[in-house]
């Protein structure tokens, strides 16, 4: 590579649960928060024991992993060598219903990413965390935290109310739009509706495996509504989704594009050309072929280098030691997918913001 180090675009720093956002909290709040004993909540999207929650060697001994800056710089930052690395908080405050809460709580979420991360390493950015139930609020916590050029991104998490295509959150889109911020979508759920077409699963390793359905649902809402010809230069990041389904997720799109899209005049170009012109993957779960001749293959049929983006999805477990980078992965994308296609992807990461750093 030239011009610096990886770009990790999905780590998770811990955030332990509501008690340490009562400092954050607008008083109300924290008055709300302790007396319905919510200061007591998790409300942690990914099991704390489950063991792809953490790897063996980065949980600790007592604690959360990823809880302190010291475990993140030695477990991920400095290990990689990350130039920047954008945090993603699995906090389930957007899944409450109640939206004023919800709001409240994304809100001393993103201020308290500001004062625990971003102003302690400068190499940290983060994804603006939004009460989507509620596109009004959604897009008032966009534009508080948007002049600050360290939030990089929108996170939304996979499955909510409704689809994000939808024209009642399009307001969401286009506040992201407006500030140059991709919309990330990241793996976890509300759970207001059952994760399988046909119900809902029994064990954890059903919910994990139906991820990519729910992420093949949202794109296919985003292409089907209309959202990339109303915001053609929206760019929209999935991560933890995998990308071992894309060449299927086109080939079925584009045979029912051309066989139904009169019922959708607004979708201008074959799904194909939106997904490779508008969506970008992290590169973890790394669930593709790992002989290079298979990898070749399926990139050959998803036809497009810059989809990829690296990512170590830290403390996840999705791999042994540094080997965040699929082997099999052509040496001639290395440089893109570790570097260059963030860049491209992020325009707040080709900046260099100083204000409010400690």
């Amino acid at each position: 590579m030239t011009g610096g180090g990886p770009i990790d675009v999905d780590l998770h720093p811990a955030l332990p649960g509501c008690q340490a956002l009562l400092p954050y909290l607008e008083p109300f709040w924290r008055e709300v928060v302790a007396a319905r004993g919510i200061d007591e909540l998790d409300l942690a999207l990914y099991p704390r024991g489950a063991p792809l929650t953490a790897r063996a060697d980065w949980r600790p001994e007592t604690g959360l992993p990823g809880a302190t800056l010291e475990a993140v710089r030695r477990e991920a930052l400095d290990p990689f060598g990350l130039d920047l690395a954008i945090c993603n908080p699995l906090f389930g405050a957007p899944a409450l219903h109640n939206p004023d809460l919800a709001a409240a709580l994304c809100r001393a979420a993103n201020d308290w990413m500001v004062a625990e991360w971003l102003n302690r390493d400068p190499r940290l950015r983060a994804g603006i965390l939004v009460p989507v139930e509620d596109p009004a609020q959604a897009v008032e916590e966009i534009e508080r935290r948007a002049a600050d050029r360290r939030f990089v991104q929108v996170l939304l998490f996979g499955s909510a109310e409704t689809l994000f295509g939808r024209r009642a959150n399009w307001p969401i889109l286009a506040a992201a739009e407006r500030h140059g911020l991709p919309i990330a979508i990241h793996a976890g759920s509300g759970n207001r509706h059952a994760p399988t077409a046909n119900g809902w699963p029994t064990y954890l390793i059903e919910d994990h495996a139906t991820f990519a359905q729910t992420f093949q649902s949202q794109l296919l809402s985003l292409i089907g509504e209309g959202a990339f010809t109303k915001f053609p230069s929206l760019k929209v990041v999935l991560l933890e989704s995998g990308f071992g389904w894309v060449p299927n997720f086109l080939w079925r799109g584009v045979k029912m594009w051309r066989a139904m899209r009169q019922e959708i005049p607004w979708v201008d170009r074959s799904p194909a050309e939106i997904l490779r012109e508008s969506i970008r993957i992290s590169i973890q779960p790394a669930d593709a072929p790992e002989d290079p001749a298979g990898m070749e293959a399926l990139l050959e049929m998803i036809g497009c280098d810059d989809l990829l983006l690296f990512a170590t999805d830290y403390p996840h477990a999705r791999f042994e030691g540094q080997a965040a980078l699929p082997a099999a992965l052509p040496a001639r994308l290395h440089g893109r997918v570790l570097r260059e296609n963030a860049l491209a992807t992020y325009p707040r990461l080709r900046e260099t913001p100083r204000e409010g750093m400690a």
